[in-house]
């Protein structure tokens, strides 16, 4: 789509999600074994026919921009297609970004060179598929300036998300951001409706919404506090209904996930394991894209004592080898080792560990490079584990990467 130029805001910090993004940006943490979260938002792009992008990075962004080398280096740049890194140029008085608009305003000489009519906002860390091509068409037919995608959920969960309020023309006619008491859908007491961080702006509003946003010193600059409470009064505000999308087309999921906690994340993992999992990834038209290595199919062997290696219910990637232990209810990423006796169940584990003999391991997050020793028990004593690792509120256990025991 030549009139529509991409943003994917990828520079957060992540902080609830520590310690996964203590040396990674969000964007980046793996998902699913064998992905990074950005590869859902990019892989909607692919198939939306999107494909001038631009990834605005800052936090501990090298993971990130070598995932992209790697991965997504496939568009091309004759056809003025691309995937485009851009770390902060401060070039508005030496500072970093501080905000979602903010960090578009930074960019405002990239936005003013593009001959787009219509910029797609987009969040590089939520697990989903969306056809944004439909979304794109509304927003054109509607005449609006923002069109915000939006879906209901629960009113009990959320307090976590902007809450939009619309009239029968799907006029946006208030938005609160993260209230602690979120206002209900009309008619359905426990629904809210949510924003989902998924923008298409016609140009011109974007750039006078920025400029605007800009003159005011006590803006966080943000799209959900302080732009799209901005342009609500002028009517041009529209609501996507994500679950609506796609009538009379191929009917996609209807999954999305803000990924932000630990147990948010655990949970969205454990969502894959279903057995009709809410979000499919072994949809051959929408096939979820991301970069892997070279490694050689799983396997299972038997243990010098007899033992077989099994798996049970869980997702393997290449190149991990079951010497003898057991998996239970797991996402195992690639090129992981898993002993004789061992036992792991209702965890994640990432790329390059190894599980040592005899141990049991359960309700974990075990990131990458990380040598369990034998007999190690991790997951049955939330007292002892807090003392060395980090916790989730739902039990959850978080081993860093490369931690040495």
């Amino acid at each position: 789509m030549q009139d529509t130029l991409t943003v994917v805001l990828a520079g957060g910090v992540g902080s609830r999600l520590s310690p996964l993004t203590d040396d990674r940006a969000k964007p980046a943490v793996p998902f699913g074994g064998k992905y990074r979260i950005i590869d859902f938002t990019l892989t909607n792009c692919l198939h939306s026919g999107l494909r001038r992008i631009l990834v605005l990075t800052q936090y501990k962004s090298h993971s990130l921009q070598k995932h992209l080398r790697d991965g997504w280096s496939i568009f091309n740049p004759e056809l003025h297609e691309y995937v485009t890194v851009v770390p902060p140029q401060q070039r508005k008085g030496g500072k970093w970004y501080e905000g979602t608009a903010d960090a578009l305003f930074h960019n405002m000489w990239l936005l003013s060179r593009s001959d787009a009519k219509y910029v797609v906002v987009l969040s590089g860390d939520h697990i989903y598929r969306m056809d944004y091509d439909a979304m794109l068409t509304q927003h054109k037919a509607s005449g609006a300036g923002l069109t915000v995608a939006c879906m209901d959920v629960e009113r009990s969960e959320a307090s976590a998300f902007g809450i939009i309020a619309v009239n029968d023309d799907n006029i946006v006619t208030s938005f609160i951001e993260k209230p602690m008491d979120p206002p209900s859908i009309p008619g359905h007491s426990d629904r809210s409706l949510v924003s989902m961080g998924v923008y298409v702006f016609s140009m011109d509003v974007l750039k006078a919404a920025l400029n605007q946003d800009a003159d005011k010193t006590h803006s966080e600059h943000d799209f959900g506090k302080n732009i799209i409470p901005q342009l609500i009064p002028s009517n041009t505000v529209h609501a996507y209904r994500f679950a609506e999308q796609d009538k009379g087309r191929v009917k996609r999921d209807c999954y999305w996930r803000d990924v932000g906690t630990i147990d948010s994340y655990y949970e969205a993992n454990m969502d894959l394991l279903e057995p009709v999992p809410p979000l499919n990834l072994y949809q051959k038209n929408w096939a979820i894209r991301t970069y892997e290595p070279q490694y050689p199919p799983a396997r299972t062997v038997s243990s010098a004592t007899g033992n077989e290696g099994i798996f049970i219910n869980s997702m393997i990637a290449n190149g991990v080898v079951n010497s003898g232990g057991s998996v239970h209810h797991s996402v195992v990423s690639s090129n992981v080792r898993i002993h004789d006796g061992a036992t792991v169940m209702d965890s994640i584990i990432f790329e390059d560990v190894s599980i040592g003999a005899g141990c049991q391991i359960q309700n974990c997050i075990i990131d990458k490079h990380v040598e369990i020793p034998p007999n190690t028990e991790i997951g049955f004593d939330k007292k002892k584990d807090a003392q060395r690792f980090h916790v989730s509120e739902k039990g959850v256990v978080v081993i860093p990467e490369s931690y040495q025991f």
